[in-house]
């Protein structure tokens, strides 16, 4: 290494030190109790991997958080004399111990869940509406340039980020479906109204606690968007999930669902719903991997075809 490159990685160390300075300050990593609860932020971390996770062994959590099992036992212990976790044998194989929040865990998780979104709500809602995208590629960037190498190859393909939804973003969902339904299915432009006023009704009637839109982005480009939106009280919608043809195999769909799952469960909602159709087999193969059940099918003539409607949906609960 010649002493110009030696003179870059120390100003590079130091620039990174600084950055983790201010993050740590910023996020409140340093205080006794984060978000002002009784946990340090390990214990949030594996809080919120067992809520988000379904039914997580001890073991894949290690995985998941880096963790040395010691150290995420004397955790558990601890979560366990509080109330809060409740080790469960797996119904396949009764040697397997799984990993579940209690009532009161889920309450506690909800309070932080919400505690945290608050924060950085409030922190977001310091910039301006442009910068927002902008701050989240930058931490997709860092995430993705100091994520796993060992699990990166050459050919392996570019990674790709999910971001909320911001202005523009509504015609272009428009406008794909209409393109690409039409191609693959032959709909007709009736299909295309029909997304327009999902997605009208949408940012009309938009309640960030309760609705949400996830954009994915690769490479610069959109190549893939959902929505959970908000049915009653209790029971929440899956709607238009979507990925473009030149991203498909990337697990981008897979994703998205999963995190329509993620949020609908920590909003509180009971039971996420959907409306598919028969011949869309892709999708019907990521939302029963997914786990969600079929549960009624109806004929019908909607944009220029016989076709059959299917409802799907998943007790969080």
């Amino acid at each position: 290494m010649t002493k110009a490159s030696t003179n870059d990685l120390r100003d590079h160390i130091e620039a990174v030190r600084r950055f983790n300075r201010f993050y740590t300050r910023k996020i409140g990593v340093l205080h006794e109790g984060l978000l002002n609860s009784p946990f340090s932020l390990t214990e949030v971390r594996v809080l919120y991997e067992i809520a988000s996770l379904d039914k997580p062994t001890a073991t894949e959590l290690c995985e998941e958080l880096g963790l040395d099992p010691g150290y995420l036992s004397r955790t558990l212990s601890g979560f366990e004399k509080r109330g809060l976790v409740r080790r469960v044998s797996s119904i396949a194989d009764a040697r397997q111990v799984l990993l579940t929040l209690s009532k009161r865990g889920q309450k506690e998780f909800a309070e932080l869940n919400a505690r945290s979104s608050d924060e950085i709500g409030a922190m977001l809602e310091q910039l301006a509406a442009n910068n927002r995208p902008r701050l989240v590629t930058a931490m997709d960037t860092i995430a993705g340039l100091l994520g796993d190498r060992a699990r990166q190859t050459p050919s392996a393909p570019s990674p790709y980020l999910l971001r909320p939804h911001q202005p523009g973003d509504m015609g272009w969902i428009v406008h794909r479906h209409g393109v690409l339904y039409s191609e693959e299915y032959r709909y007709d432009e009736q299909f295309e109204a029909l997304v327009a006023g999902i997605v009208a009704d949408f940012i009309q009637q938009f309640d960030p606690s309760r609705d949400r839109c996830w954009i994915a982005e690769k490479d610069g480009e959109i190549v893939g968007s959902v929505f959970v939106v908000k049915k009653t009280k209790t029971v929440a919608k899956l709607r238009l999930l979507y990925v473009e043809p030149k991203a498909r195999g990337l697990g981008i769909g897979k994703r998205l669902v999963s995190e329509c799952v993620r949020f609908a469960r920590q909003v509180g909602y009971k039971k996420l719903v959907l409306w598919t159709q028969k011949s869309l087999h892709a999708a019907r193969h990521v939302y029963q991997e997914a786990g969600f059940s079929l549960v009624h099918e109806e004929p019908h003539h909607s944009w220029g075809h016989d076709l059959i409607a299917e409802t799907w949906e998943m007790r969080l609960t």
